[in-house]
């Protein structure tokens, strides 16, 4: 299966299935003399694991990290990070009854179309599971990023219906997103959001929603024209998480409706730097980063897997049947894509700055 590697400089390769023996990645490009400890890495897995609020799978594991590789005493060495996580609580019965029946919305046809033999449980290689590895290596970007000042922050806008509705400041995301369980920066809204969340779970349903993810003092410059583009390295990072339907940088679809004397930042200079006085373009021009704020809209779509009952068809027989799941399912997976998409944010950038000489690629 090919697929599974993203970058150029930085490298991310991502291994294992939901309930395999373990999952993990390998990260390649990554300076030598990075200060870098499991402790880095613990703090953002920690953000993603399930089973740590109402709005998340009650799957209960610990997502205890292990370098393998490419650290020796405290600092990087230039080589390889491989770095694994065990899987500790899986239970496949569940997928056992229903490994002839592909669920919709899931991955289970496609992947039986395309390779015939596969792992059924848990969705296998294309489980959310998967996104551990992701954001293992997000974690490392996230320090080199922070070498040159670079902040990536996520929050949830909309869910399950309910959205802020207005543009959340960087400070009211700092100070709001991880202090509720929708991780959205407005305590009154997230309220909302949480309660149709757990009514539609209620129902035996599920629901979707947008995360945003901004980054702040990206330098000017980064980005090759013209399929290296930093948006379009941005969108396919963005798409490639498994829930992630749409993609919108800056005013996103609202560019449809405006005058182009609305949709263009007017140029100035402040504090001896050149600045754009608004934003709509979301940080990138042509493909290159103007310094100012990267802002990325994402919409998530429920998850798949939902208690009511569903058609499907048995690909033993390749008769119409009804399908019943049992299991453990998120009930809305924005809380858990944001890290994931800020890892992705960091990931990106940083390969763009290593190819750029930002970033020394070979020592920091």
């Amino acid at each position: 299966m090919g697929g599974n590697s993203f970058g150029t400089a930085f490298k991310v390769t991502t291994w294992g299935e939901s309930h395999g023996r373990a999952v993990g990645v390998v990260v390649d490009g990554v300076p030598a003399g990075l200060s870098l400890s499991e402790k880095d890495i613990q703090r953002e897995l920690d953000r993603r694991r399930p089973g740590s609020s109402r709005v998340t799978s009650p799957r209960r594991e610990l997502d205890r990290v292990e370098i393998l590789s490419g650290v020796f005493r405290g600092k990087t060495l230039g080589t390889p990070i491989s770095m694994l996580v065990w899987n500790r609580d899986v239970d496949s019965r569940p997928y056992e009854l229903i490994k002839r029946k592909p669920r919709p919305g899931h991955a289970d046809l496609t992947y039986w179309l395309k390779y015939g033999h596969v792992d059924y449980r848990g969705g296998g290689r294309a489980s959310a599971r998967e996104t551990v590895g992701r954001v293992a290596a997000g974690a490392i970007a996230k320090k080199l990023l922070g070498l040159k000042r670079v902040e990536i922050l996520g929050h949830t806008i909309e869910a399950a219906g309910v959205s802020v509705g207005r543009e959340i400041k960087p400070a009211q995301i700092k100070r709001y997103a991880e202090k509720n369980e929708m991780r959205c920066a407005d305590p009154k809204t997230a309220k909302k959001m949480l309660q149709a969340v757990l009514d539609a779970a209620s129902r035996g349903d599920t629901t979707g929603g947008v995360v945003e993810v901004i980054a702040l003092n990206v330098p000017a410059g980064l980005g090759e024209p013209v399929f290296d583009k930093l948006d379009a390295d941005l969108a396919k990072a963005m798409m490639s998480i498994g829930a992630v339907k749409a993609v919108e940088m800056g005013a996103g679809r609202d560019f449809s409706t405006m005058l182009g004397s609305e949709a263009n930042d007017p140029i100035s200079v402040r504090r001896g730097r050149i600045v754009t006085l608004t934003n709509k373009a979301g940080g990138i021009l042509g493909g290159i980063s103007t310094g100012m704020p990267i802002r990325v809209r994402i919409t998530v779509k429920p998850p798949s897997s939902i208690r009511k009952p569903q058609t499907t068809v048995d690909l033993e027989t390749w008769k119409e049947t009804e399908l019943k799941l049992a299991g453990r399912f998120d009930p809305n997976l924005c809380p858990r894509v944001v890290p994931v998409a800020e890892a992705m944010m960091a990931i990106v950038l940083a390969d763009h700055m290593l190819r750029a000489g930002i970033i020394n690629p070979n020592q920091v």
